[in-house]
């Protein structure tokens, strides 16, 4: 078995006196695509947060490559760009176009020239099927258009994970079909990601590994169709209930 890329050991965090995450174990193997479920305020959000260092965890360790991210003199940058986050508000810089967002982040971190950062920009925007679209501003693009983008700026740094904070939780659910149809394309092509999502039909046929959260506490993880089939827990099979008719 491959080593893993992530591993979180006994991670907490507090704000004030409020623990969102308690003691939080868990790793991300290449290949792997884990799906984060749980109700709204179960700390789904607040741990990829951490993973990505927009938070700071409270203790425990987090290691990339058996390397701690929390550690003093750890490159946070060179991190990020391996380790990418695509959010549920898009992010996208408004003044400029699809194209200029997915270049603006290789050639700023990456250190890559325009060319060389333009034609990777214009393979991922093709990719997710923006490419009609690389002169157009987010202003002029649906909410489902602004996240191709976003997936695409997040995939043109050519990272070792993606991390994914309810990327449809922002769209129409029009939208949010055409969305999921490009993670899945992505995860077929061996893309190690980490999603957290409401979308229960896409966790159960795209990921190797579903994680239910609750109180922060992870209270069951596994294979998809062991936790959507024959989950354990009394708090697991309570959640599913509300998505499904069993």
């Amino acid at each position: 078995m491959s080593e893993p890329i992530l591993t979180v050991n006994h991670l907490v965090k507090t704000f004030g006196k409020n623990e969102v995450l308690k003691d939080i174990d868990f790793s991300v193997r290449p290949g792997d695509v884990t799906s984060i479920i749980g109700s709204s305020g179960s700390g789904k959000s607040t741990l990829l947060r951490c993973i990505n260092l927009l938070e700071t965890p409270t203790s425990g360790q987090i290691l990339y490559h058996g390397d701690d991210i929390t550690k003093k003199g750890f490159s946070v940058s060179g991190y990020r760009a391996k380790v990418g986050m695509v959010f549920q508000s898009f992010n996208l810089f408004n003044n400029m176009t699809a194209l200029d967002n997915c270049v603006i982040g290789q050639k700023k971190v990456l250190r890559r020239g325009q060319s060389e950062a333009k034609e990777k920009a214009l393979f991922y925007l093709d990719k997710v099927g923006m490419a009609p679209y690389i002169n157009a501003k987010p202003k002029q693009l649906s909410g489902g258009q602004k996240q191709r983008v976003a997936i695409a700026r997040a995939l043109a740094m050519e990272p070792e994970i993606l991390l994914f904070d309810e990327p449809t939780s922002a769209l129409d659910p029009q939208m949010v079909g055409d969305v999921l149809e490009v993670m899945s394309a992505l995860a077929k092509e061996g893309l190690t990601m980490l999603i957290v999502t409401h979308e229960m039909a896409f966790a159960r046929d795209v990921s190797s590994e579903i994680v239910f959260m609750k109180d922060g506490v992870i209270w069951e993880q596994g294979a998809p169709e062991q936790i959507m089939e024959r989950p354990e827990r009394e708090e697991t099979k309570d959640f599913l209930a509300r998505f499904t008719n069993r």
